[in-house]
């Protein structure tokens, strides 16, 4: 019997209408168009506007879409994994809230924080669960609103994030494509560099966590 392993069968993406320039921000902290574009390339960046908009709201669309393009009805899908580290509450599981949100009655799924790398680790995990045969159809979600975590007074790290999802469907394949392999590392010493001071058991969410 071939080797089965996971591969990308349909890509979907979503990103807001409200779009940040580097001239907006400009307004808001000591920094210049130039200062940002220098030395991140990025010249806009999008946001979620509106009361009671949550990560799940950028990640939903990014998954119709990708249903679309496969041609396949929500309900096929067996297992939704969303890498996120704003997720839509502490629980339950914004995974959960996105496949009731698409109608994928017959899915399970569960989230993964990692920041940066939450979506490669997504992606290494869902590929296991097509590559042993349990599952032929997985949805790997990378989805984060930013805007709700960033401190828009530090221009260090406000010039940089933005809100967007992006969405890829796993299939089996017997004909050698698909991925492959994986080598993952990771460094906890690192958090010294970047973190959320507040929100987490050390320093739990309160008013005064919000606001120093």
């Amino acid at each position: 019997m071939s080797k089965i392993t996971a591969a990308i069968t349909a890509v979907g993406g979503y990103v807001p209408e409200y779009i940040l320039t580097n001239t907006e921000l400009e307004k808001l902290v000591d920094t210049t168009d130039e200062w940002i574009t220098s030395r991140t390339g990025i010249k806009e960046r999008r946001i979620l506007k509106g009361e009671g908009l949550g990560t799940s709201d950028l990640a939903a669309p990014a998954v119709l879409e990708l249903c679309r393009k496969r041609g396949i009805d929500p309900l096929e899908i067996e297992l939704l994994i969303c890498a996120t580290t704003t997720p839509d509450h502490q629980f339950p599981a914004t995974a959960n809230i996105i496949t009731d949100k698409i109608g994928a009655k017959n899915a399970w799924g569960y989230d993964i924080s990692a920041a940066c790398s939450g979506f490669l680790y997504a992606l290494a995990t869902g590929s296991k669960f097509i590559e042993s045969g349990q599952y032929k159809k997985v949805v790997v979600v990378g989805a984060d609103k930013m805007s709700s975590i960033v401190d828009y007074s530090d221009r260090s790290t406000c010039v940089i994030f933005g809100d967007g999802a992006g969405a890829v469907l796993l299939e089996p394949n017997t004909e050698g494509l698909g991925i492959l392999d994986s080598i993952l590392r990771s460094d906890g010493s690192g958090r010294v560099y970047l973190h959320q001071k507040g929100g987490g058991s050390v320093k739990p969410a309160s008013c005064d966590s919000r606001c120093r």
